[in-house]
């Protein structure tokens, strides 16, 4: 697995991944060589560093899904980034592809979701119910296209396939998830849905990071990117130290 050319940010703390669809981002069942692995390969190489090389994950995204992923380079940050993730100070932005229309222009969505572990699947309600938790995102309907809908996404909330789950339970499953209910797979057996921008204060040096994913190389993303350029990248000018606006004031 190249990493040298998915790292979207590198600094002594953190160290930020630009993960393709269909890889792992921890040691599975599988066997399949984990992102973690491959980057800690990359800075025991890079560094040359003797012994084991530190690397905590911060976040995890589902394998069919595609974007950024952070990794603390130290305990100090890992820390700092846990408690900011708990704290809510920390905003992920995800771009999706769906089948349908949402039904309202904007809209935040509040479920109670049920994680079944045999499955590898959640289930949404609209009330609370044994063994569930509360999952909270906004969604923006930002393009669409005669047989396709582009939606913009804030998580709020982390829980397992929370934006796969909750978009399922409005009628707008992400192209390509046959699990949670599109009717046929992608050719790459990924999902259209991508981790597209982390907003963070950084965990040692304090400023106000923006962190953007460049999107998959696909007909599909590039014909909304063509209507949408300000979702297109070159690959460069990942980094930004800017204000960026609260959950609450999108």
């Amino acid at each position: 697995m190249n990493i040298e050319n998915k790292v979207l940010y590198e600094d002594n703390h953190l160290i930020i991944i630009n993960k393709y669809c269909g890889e792992i981002v921890q040691a599975d069942p599988t066997g399949d060589v984990s992102l973690e692995q491959a980057v800690k390969t990359y800075l025991k190489e890079k560094y040359h560093k003797q012994g084991e090389v530190f690397l905590g994950v911060a976040h995890r995204i589902d394998r069919p899904v595609s974007g950024a992923v952070m990794f603390a380079r130290t305990s100090k940050a890992l820390v700092r980034i846990n408690r900011m993730f708990q704290q809510k100070e920390i905003r992920k932005t995800y771009l999706a592809i769906v089948k349908n229309p949402p039904p309202k222009e904007n809209d935040a969505l509040v479920h109670y979701i049920e994680r079944n572990t045999k499955k590898n699947r959640s289930y949404a309600f609209a009330k609370e119910r044994p063994n569930t938790r509360p999952a909270i995102l906004h969604y923006r309907h930002v393009a669409s296209s005669d047989r396709y809908h582009l939606l913009e996404i804030d998580l709020e909330t982390g829980r397992h396939h929370q934006i796969r789950c909750q978009l399922a339970a409005i009628g707008c499953p992400v192209r390509g998830d046959l699990k949670y209910g599109y009717p046929r797979s992608n050719p790459d057996g990924g999902i259209h849905l991508h981790a597209w921008q982390i907003k963070f204060p950084h965990p040692v040096k304090g400023e106000e990071t923006r962190i953007t994913a460049p999107l998959p190389k696909d007909a599909l993303w590039e014909a909304f990117t063509t209507l949408h350029p300000e979702y297109a990248t070159d690959g460069e000018d990942h980094l930004h130290a800017q204000p960026f606006k609260d959950l609450a004031n999108p």
